[in-house]
């Protein structure tokens, strides 16, 4: 026998849908169950349940633990095998094909009622369920999950398409789907579903609502994998990171801003997290940092105090406390709101000359037409404050560069926009200055990494909004800034620098 021959896990090997329902690889899923009381895996009476199976992994992997730890209180390896797969482990599948999938990786066959099932049951499912649901429409959406009927319903998908209508979040009751109380719900849930709005491609999240269900179950343990963003944005993900930041029963958090370094080959904007929800735990929640292989770990409230966004970095913490010691203003109370002229950002009724009708300058930064970024628009076409045309200001793209791999730009180059002058949607407004000396001193400011780590705090999605800039002190804009001013000015260590310039590249120009 060949012992260098290497027999991967068929299950690591699989290839993702998408990038919205992930399937998890065995090392995370044991590393997820590595969470719970281990002492779990040792009594007969813990139930188990995967709302949102796909490959059937976390059941597979419980499998092993219980097959393990049983075996003093059940010698027998058949009678052992016959009472964990019956008794203890159970899953909702997500789609027809991923209950097939499951039910191969769980049972070894994907017909468990068949002679080549670990454990042989009276019926084709076993304990792993997919019942093919519709969803219920209501004014174009889906009262249980939202999703666009444009594009799930009846016409919109051909006939043997997944409806993606999840049982285990369109059940008024989820008491029902299984006639018993669950010990441990694990799972990867879907991440979002399509709702309609833009050109097709805008989305909201789904994954909230798994966590919401589970928690009705009332388990004594609840752990799920999911995308970050809920930390400080997502669309319609407002009450839900209320709920999560302010529940005490939150015990563990990992935390991977690349989601490379928990799904190799997948890019989530904000990255992903798992985590463990206890019903007995009260308290402060373990952080854990995950970055290439290294990690840090701290124990602390998911609010800071004075604060009313999750600080992603343990490392963040103290740099935080130092900078709002000084209890500066912020540049959130200067930063404007979206769409601060009206304008949307496909606009197109401008002139690249400017001429008696359109006689006011506007950037803008769609490449659709032509890459002018500074044409001429008709006043007219300001909706909203017209006044502000008529003072100097600071404009950033509300898009960021770049991707999620570190270290981060945050933010494209500033715009210096002179008097008679607006702004597409592509743009926010920073803050007005009275000179040109002045605005070129807070593009300094903008420039440094110091600035653009303050945002990062708070920012974990693609676009920037007036919120993401809370805890940026304002400075005086008579004067330049750089950082070794401003790490002198905040009494930075140099490991506080070190772990500032680990994250954000540096600015050129």
């Amino acid at each position: 026998m060949n012992n260098n021959i290497h027999n991967p896990d068929v299950l690591s090997c699989l290839a993702n849908l998408s990038s919205d329902e992930v399937f998890t690889p065995p090392e995370i899923a044991n590393a997820m169950l590595d969470l719970l009381p281990q002492e779990l895996f040792s009594d007969t009476s813990v139930t188990f349940l995967d709302p949102c199976c796909k490959s059937g992994v976390f059941l597979r992997e419980i499998a092993k633990r219980l097959n393990k730890g049983l075996e003093a209180h059940l010698p027998n390896r058949e009678e052992r095998l016959g009472h964990i797969f019956r008794n203890q482990l159970f899953g909702i599948a997500i789609t027809e094909l991923t209950s097939l999938l499951a039910r191969r990786g769980v049972y070894c066959s994907k017909y468990p009622n068949g002679p080549y099932s670990v454990v042989r049951f009276d019926n084709a499912e076993g304990n792993i369920r997919y019942k093919h649901i519709t969803h219920t429409w209501r004014g174009g959406k889906c009262v249980f999950c939202g999703a666009s009927q444009a594009a799930y319903g009846e016409q919109a998908r051909q006939e043997g398409l997944e409806s993606h209508a999840y049982e285990f979040i369109h059940a008024n009751n989820p008491n029902n789907l299984f006639p018993m109380n669950f010990d441990v719900i694990i799972g990867n849930p879907p991440y979002q579903l399509s709702d309609g709005g833009g050109d097709g491609s805008s989305a909201q999240p789904i994954y909230q609502k798994f966590v919401h269900q589970a928690k009705r179950l009332n388990p004594s343990h609840l752990a799920m994998i999911i995308p970050a963003r809920w930390y400080s944005g997502g669309k319609g993900l407002d009450n839900f990171r209320a709920e999560m930041l302010n529940d005490q029963c939150m015990k563990i958090i990992h935390d991977f801003p690349e989601t490379a370094d928990c799904f190799p080959g997948i890019n989530i904007r904000g990255g992903v997290c798992y985590f463990l929800w206890g019903k007995k735990h009260k308290g402060d929640c373990l952080i854990v940092n995950h970055k290439n292989s290294d990690t840090t770990k701290m124990v602390r409230p998911l609010l800071e105090k004075g604060t009313e966004t999750f600080i992603r970095h343990n490392a963040a913490v103290l740099i935080l406390s130092k900078v709002k010691a000084l209890h500066e203003e912020t540049m959130d109370n200067r930063v404007s709101s979206r769409l601060p002229f009206g304008i949307p950002s496909n606009f197109t009724n401008y002139t690249r000359h400017a001429d008696i009708e359109h006689s006011i300058i506007l950037y803008r930064s769609d490449r659709s037409k032509h890459s002018d970024k500074k044409v001429f628009v008709a006043p007219i076409n300001i909706t909203k404050n017209i006044k502000w045309k008529d003072s100097m200001k600071v404009l950033v793209s509300k898009a960021s560069p770049g991707n999620d791999e570190y270290p981060h730009a945050i933010i494209s180059a500033p715009v210096l926009a002179e008097k008679n002058s607006v702004c597409t949607e592509t743009y926010l407004i920073v803050d007005f200055v009275r000179s040109k000396e002045e605005g070129k001193n807070l593009i300094s400011y903008m420039k440094t990494r110091f600035f653009r780590f303050m945002m990062s705090l708070i920012k974990n999605t693609q676009n920037i909004s007036k919120g993401v800039f809370a805890f940026v002190p304002v400075q005086n804009w008579s004067k330049p800034w750089t950082d070794e001013e401003l790490y002198a000015k905040y009494g930075l260590t140099e490991e506080e620098i070190e772990f500032i310039e680990s994250m954000i590249r540096p600015m050129e120009g």
